[in-house]
């Protein structure tokens, strides 16, 4: 735990230093940044997660993270399992599973899109050096569109608020985001300095926004926001000087894109995990959301300085891998 904190550490100093150029260093208090409502910090929630949702699940030779947090994963889990469910649903996924190979059930789960991770298998996200600016714009005249929901997406924009930057968000009416309902702190933290609009993605006040944007900042998966016409090649080729923030479970090209995850399934996969038994456990409460808003703020505001555009690719499992090989634990 001692060297997670130090990576934690060096997280939030590659900030304050990315943001000092702006004029405005930032100093996060780590242990509330990594909290839903109540104090945490790297809690301690053991093999099942602080929400309950997720769970390691011993294989024939291997762990899984598996995460029911919808009703929809719960309806999957017959079709995943190739079995009845007739009790309760745990223990029927653990008794399965210990008879099968990790491979057989990763590749069922992603088939089902299913938010299943095996430990480890994230490959860490590129954090490339700082490039350090000689006159940094002010970031009051950057406007950020925050198309994102849960907390990574949020994160990110409500650290870009911090800094000063313009941030609207964007929210569906048709599919409301629950943090609001679900963690009010949590999201007066992450959204309380935006500007708040309740609009279809695909509205044209969406597009007027997005002309007059620095940064997107999204959370949906490729074919998703394709529907919405966000496709990077159209999107590049009428604002060339965006910065689109792309977070997804577990990468933005091939078919990683395709892969459902949340938080402590995605932590489990960059090897987020702590080793204290003869099982993995949990480090903390879905654990790569806000790790990777804060390394998508963070390099977001090193491109601002540095005068790069493009796309950021900022997977959920390859954030939570940067930590875990920051920290030793890979």
């Amino acid at each position: 735990m001692e060297r997670m904190r130090a990576a934690l550490e060096r997280a939030a100093a590659r900030l304050a230093q990315a943001s000092a150029q702006f004029g405005r260093p930032m100093a996060l208090d780590m242990d509330t940044f990594l909290s839903r409502d109540a104090p945490g910090g790297l809690g301690v929630p053991g093999q099942v997660s602080a929400n309950g949702h997720c769970r390691m699940v011993r294989t024939a030779d291997g762990w899984l993270a598996v995460n029911l947090a919808r009703e929809d994963d719960r309806g999957a889990v017959p079709a995943w399992l190739e079995c009845a469910i007739e009790g309760e649903i745990w223990s029927i996924i653990e008794a399965v599973a210990m008879t099968r190979g990790t491979d057989d059930l990763l590749e069922r789960a992603i088939l089902l899109h299913l938010p299943v991770a095996q430990w480890g298998e994230a490959e860490p996200v590129a954090m490339p050096p700082a490039a350090r600016c000689g006159t940094c714009p002010n970031p009051a005249a950057h406007h950020v569109l925050d198309l994102s929901a849960l907390w990574a997406g949020p994160a990110c924009g409500g650290l870009l608020a911090d800094l000063g930057m313009a941030v609207t968000k964007f929210e569906s009416a048709a599919r409301a985001d629950p943090t609001p309902r679900a963690s009010p702190r949590l999201d007066a933290r992450l959204n309380g300095r935006k500007r708040r609009v309740v609009a279809e993605p695909d509205a044209q006040a969406v597009k007027d926004a997005l002309a007059q944007a620095s940064i997107l900042i999204t959370s949906g998966r490729p074919h998703a926001l394709a529907r919405m016409g966000l496709e990077p090649e159209a999107v590049f080729s009428l604002h060339p000087h965006l910065i689109w923030v792309a977070i997804t479970a577990h990468g933005w090209t091939g078919d990683a894109g395709l892969r459902v995850g949340f938080g402590d399934d995605c932590a489990v996969a960059g090897g987020l995990v702590r080793q204290e038994t003869s099982a993995p456990l949990f480090m903390g409460d879905a654990l790569a959301d806000p790790l990777t808003g804060l390394l998508a703020a963070t390099r977001a505001m090193e491109m601002v300085a540095a005068g790069q555009t493009g796309l950021l690719d900022m997977p959920l499992a390859g954030c939570a891998g940067w930590f875990a090989q920051d920290a030793g634990l890979r």
